[in-house]
């Protein structure tokens, strides 16, 4: 191991301190949720100071005063104090702020356009990562522990994160909300891949790694290293002794650069999963942010499935459907997934193509996808996606209709995360 990578090593017993930028946290009944999972991942969740007279002046330079709402004006403040913190010459603050948390309310339109623009002064004077949320009443610790672990994975661990190629012979495992994959490579190359739908988590894993070992024709004591990702990943960590335990975000955004060949640059990585999406943007493979969304299943893998059963096919088959379909014949409603599916539902009762109601529904998720998640992002190109919903082939070119330029789907798209844990798992043999 190298100095650089001894010295961040090291840091791994430091404490992260996260700067939150937010607004509404204590009124939303949500502040106490953030704080818990800032400490279960080893970070401390600050804010950052302002006083009243600099809510004035931040204001005033932003051009524009939230009337009615102190509380986007003071998050507004706090923003700028990050920024200005990192970049004033005569402070020594540097390394009091090592990652950014913005939230807001997901009902509050003026708090969605804030955060962007938060977001955007931050990026534009320092090269902290940073994460956005927008929380409901209900959300919870364990929502949030996968965008809390990113940061502090980012920040303790980026020397991982800038590797380029697979050494040795490395398996990973990928324990996803419906589907455990796990992918062995070797010198670059992979040698096998499956999965299987999750039920138990444990003997699932040990079922798709007897396989996959079975496929690449390898013994499980042959293994150099083992990385592991996914909802599951924590439980796995201990059952199979792994080598890297690393939550998704950034195991995707760095295999999602590898499969397709970009080295460096620029990317914006979309994984539209079972219950949840991610849209990450990386430079060199290393994200500098990223978002997440689950609020209403109608913007999932969920959606295709529950679509593709009423139709009679399995999803794959319904994403060729889509290709011949026009999914502007059918009115759906892409906010919900049960009145979703009430509406594609009457579609079909009313005598509509099955082939317009396929191609509906793959709008309808992207165009979720795109509203709910991409206002926290800056779009950029090449755009990625992955994921199993990449293999729907009306998904990536419904993708493709909204952003206005094409989106690539790299190979092994589904096994995203376990090519990723066999990447990076690959620093620790």
């Amino acid at each position: 191991m190298c100095n650089a990578e001894k010295a961040e090593e090291g840091k791994d017993k430091e404490r992260i301190r996260i700067a939150q930028v937010s607004c509404g946290t204590v009124y939303g009944n949500v502040q106490h949720e953030i704080e818990k999972a800032a400490r279960e991942v080893g970070a401390e969740i600050f804010l950052p100071e302002v006083d009243l007279e600099y809510v004035r002046e931040k204001a005033y330079e932003f051009g524009y005063e939230m009337k009615n709402s102190i509380g986007l004006n003071v998050a507004l403040a706090r923003g700028y104090a990050v920024a200005e913190s990192i970049t004033d010459a005569d402070t020594d603050t540097d390394a009091e702020i090592d990652a950014v948390f913005v939230a807001g309310c997901y009902r509050c339109p003026r708090g969605a356009i804030i955060r962007t623009e938060i977001r955007k002064i931050i990026q534009a004077r320092t090269t902290l990562p940073i994460v956005m949320y927008p929380f409901s009443e209900r959300t919870k610790a364990g929502e949030l522990l996968t965008r809390m672990e990113a940061l502090v994975t980012i920040v303790k661990r980026r020397w991982i994160l800038e590797r380029q190629v697979q050494e040795g012979l490395t398996a990973g495992i990928d324990s996803g909300s419906t589907t455990t994959k796990a992918v062995i490579m070797q010198d670059n190359e992979v040698l096998g891949a499956t999965w299987s739908p999750t039920r138990e988590v444990v003997k699932t894993a040990d079922k798709v790694f007897s396989d996959v070992l079975e496929i690449a024709s390898v013994k499980k004591n042959e293994i150099e290293a083992l990385g592991i990702t996914g909802y599951g990943r924590h439980a796995l960590g201990e059952r199979f002794k792994a080598d890297l335990v690393q939550e998704e975000l950034t195991v995707n955004s760095k295999a999602a650069m590898y499969l397709a060949g970009i080295k460096k640059g620029e990317a914006m990585i979309i994984d539209i999963g079972g219950m949840d999406n991610k849209i990450i943007t990386a430079n060199d493979g290393i994200p500098d942010n990223f978002t997440m969304g689950g609020i209403c299943a109608g913007a999932s893998g969920r959606f295709l499935e529950m679509t593709a059963r009423r139709l009679g096919v399995d999803v794959i088959e319904m994403g060729k459907l889509a290709l011949e379909g026009d999914p502007q014949k059918i009115a759906t409603d892409s906010y919900c997934i049960v009145f979703g599916i009430q509406d594609l539902v009457a579609a079909l009762s009313s005598g509509a193509r099955k082939t317009d109601i396929a191609a509906a529904a793959c709008h309808s998720v992207v165009e979720q996808v795109k509203e709910q998640l991409l206002q926290e992002i800056d779009l950029r190109q090449p755009a990625i996606e992955v994921g199993g919903t990449a293999l729907i082939a009306g998904v990536p070119v419904a993708m493709s209709d909204e952003l206005g330029f094409n989106v690539i789907v790299p190979p092994y798209p589904q096994y995203i995360g376990a090519v990723g844990g066999a990447l990076l798992s690959s620093s620790f043999r």
